[in-house]
């Protein structure tokens, strides 16, 4: 396939863009806590700018302190900034990239933590749903202190060396709140209509205009649809984006949702591919200035038609130059299999940025994610002969890798294709796109050379044949079965080999264990027509993964009539069933009961993983190198499965 509309330059403005790729503005949480330009975000941007992306959009950069929404939010609420921004900017600008700075003010949404224990501001005293603190209303006075904020923000921007300039008038932010019958109730001349609502971004426009002319581009950026009950919707934002337009606007970027509809606004794989889309295609019909469009646009196959078809202007590829820093520079080289793919697990982005044990951008197929100038994929001094044990995820990535510095790496795997239980978690409903990401390890395995032994179990025999320098043991995990009257039950099904097609299950199923495992093995069941109840120790389900993909799984599950039985712990496994012991607290006395709960047709186990690792006391004393790594060491999630092979790889 070609890409000629994707890689042909274009403008905003009067700025030309040498193609239609474009960073959009994505939180890092690389900044220090004073709002300051850190060397991670140096080197973050720097290597996207170098992977030959026509426009990057610098994330959130808070217009005032109060406005920011994550603890290490990058600032230029003050001239002291400008040199910082300058030097940045111009290391940017050395990679034929132009680079846009938005202006963002999280209002309601920000978290009283990230701002120093003040009260947030809103145009209305209505709380956040997520974040559920009452914030201050503004005044009239204070609303048009914080629109000169945003004009001497711009100021410093293009002083800086910014190309352009981008208002964050999307997913619940301030600008967004002040639009919104959904956040502003107000009845004077920022709320109570619809010309109204739109004074604030207007009277920020024409301000930023004062400032800097009309020669600089200024980029709107606004949720088509905010997916909540009494938000905007697509008819008014097309209205919206023509008012815009008539003030001077050179570009909408089109986005959706707000924090209470965050699964619009960085989608799971549940969500297709660019299903977005059609939100730039009904704002394309409004306006006559260029449209840039997000939402899993993971494929330059789908980019290129989005862009041929006329539906948008530039492709936002968001997590997905997170995946692939290099995703433009891929498709010009004619290497698109080589692209590393978003698979919309959300473990690595929005996980991760919103863990306090962690609070800082990842990904899950690209580890090296803000360690761009800490891990180095450089040649091996001493080339070695590597045996790898397992063909998951965590014994690809570090074979690709280690193969690419130079050593000789051979991987056994004991089954017939590669990809160990991650495969098995692609098979689920929704989850398919995760085997996008095997397909990629695999294609970088392939071209680095890595010899594979399919369908062979190695023994510590094979260590005196192959005579390897180092064995890397990536062999996984394998299912926890505790220690439960009954539960060795050999009519018992396990999860794993149910989803690898192995065994069948009957009309009426329980599933124990209500993890991610066990609710996604219940949806897979479910779909296919069969009654499915689950039974967990926990308080509630889905309790091991990223929220709102918990959210989007919940609602399946309820619309598939799966029962829960929650904070019942199995004390006894029968031929068709389970007792459950349950305890309830009332003024301080606990009080137990024994329950039970049987009559089905098949009984599957998901109640997690323990590690499996049987060959490290065989073998370790017959190599002078051997490391464990992934689940096989410790079991945890995917993404830090690869993490820990990409450095043991990039350090042997």
């Amino acid at each position: 396939m070609e890409y000629r509309n994707l890689l042909s330059p274009y403008q905003i403005g009067g700025m030309v863009l040498k193609n239609r790729f474009v960073v959009p503005a994505l939180a890092t949480n690389y900044g220090d806590a004073n709002g300051n330009i850190t060397k991670k975000v140096m080197d973050y941007y720097i290597t996207r700018a170098k992977g030959g992306y026509g426009l990057i959009v610098i994330e959130v950069v808070a217009v005032e302190p109060i406005g920011r929404a994550i603890p290490n939010q990058l600032g230029i609420w003050d001239d002291y900034f400008i040199p910082q921004w300058a030097e940045f900017i111009d290391e940017l600008h050395k990679y034929g990239a132009k680079v846009a700075i938005q202006l963002h003010h999280a209002g309601r949404q920000c978290a009283k933590e990230n701002i120093g224990g003040q009260t947030p501001v809103a145009p209305s005293a209505i709380p956040c749903p997520i974040r559920k603190e009452m914030p201050h209303e503004l005044t009239i006075h204070e609303t048009y202190s914080i629109i000169d904020q945003f004009a001497t923000a711009a100021r410093r921007a293009v002083n800086s060396g910014a190309d352009a300039i981008e208002l964050n008038g999307a997913h619940g932010y301030l600008i967004a709140q002040f639009m919104s019958t959904y956040a502003n109730k107000r009845i004077d001349e920022f709320g109570g209509n619809f010309d109204a609502r739109m004074m604030f971004p207007i009277k920020i426009i024409k301000r930023i205009r004062r400032e800097v002319g009309n020669g600089v581009p200024i980029i709107f950026r606004m949720s088509g649809e905010e997916k909540v009950a009494g938000g905007r919707d697509l008819n008014e934002s097309a209205v919206v984006a023509k008012v815009l337009t008539d003030q001077g606007i050179d570009a909408m970027s089109m986005s959706a949702g707000v924090y209470d509809s965050l699964e619009h606004m960085s989608a799971p794989s549940a969500f297709p591919p660019g299903h977005n889309v059609y939100i730039a295609e009904a704002i394309k019909k409004a306006v006559d200035i260029p449209v840039i469009i997000a939402g899993r646009i993971n494929y330059p196959q789908l980019a290129e038609e989005v862009i041929r078809t006329g539906k948008a202007d530039f492709v936002a590829i968001g997590r997905g130059s997170l995946a692939d820093p290099e995703f433009p520079n891929k498709v010009a080289g004619g290497s698109v299999n080589e692209i590393a793919p978003c698979i919309g697990c959300l473990q690595g982005c929005m996980g991760y940025l919103f863990d306090k044990d962690k609070m800082k951008i990842s990904c899950l197929v690209n580890p090296f994610v803000g360690k761009e100038n800490e891990w180095k994929i450089n040649k091996a001094n001493d080339p070695k002969k590597i045996i790898v044990v397992g063909a998951g995820p965590a014994g690809l990535e570090f074979s690709w890798i280690a193969a690419k510095r130079g050593h000789q790496v051979i991987c056994y795997e004991k089954e017939s294709v590669v990809g160990g239980q991650f495969r098995i978690a692609g098979i689920p409903p929704t989850k398919n796109e995760l085997l996008n990401a095997l397909v990629y390890f695999k294609t970088m395995c392939d071209k680095y050379n890595v010899q594979f032994r399919m369908n062979t179990e190695f023994t510590k025999e094979m260590v005196r044949v192959e005579k390897p320098d180092s064995i890397i043991l990536a062999t996984g995990s394998e299912p926890l079965i505790p220690e439960i009257k009954g539960i060795n039950n050999p009519k018992f099904i396990n999860a794993i080999d149910l989803l690898d097609s192995k065994c069948m299950v009957g009309e009426n199923v329980l599933v124990v264990g209500g993890g991610l495992l066990g609710a996604e093995t219940a949806d897979y069941i479910a779909e296919r027509g069969s009654r499915v109840s689950i039974i967990e120790s926990k308080s509630s389900i889905v309790f091991d993964c990223q929220g709102y993909v918990r959210k989007y799984l919940l609602e399946r599950l309820r619309s598939n009539g799966v029962v829960c039985t929650v904070s019942a712990n199995v004390i006894e496994f029968l031929e068709n069933g389970v007792i459950y012991e349950t305890t309830t607290s009332k003024n301080g006395i606990y009080t137990s009961s024994v329950k039970t709960l049987d009559g089905f047709d098949s009984v599957v186990l998901a109640m997690g993983s323990v590690s499996y690792n049987p060959l490290y006391n065989e073998i370790n004393y017959a190599v002078a190198e051997t490391h464990v790594i992934g689940d096989a060491f410790i079991v945890g999630k995917a993404i830090t499965a690869i993490s820990n092979a990409a450095e043991c790889a990039i350090s042997i």
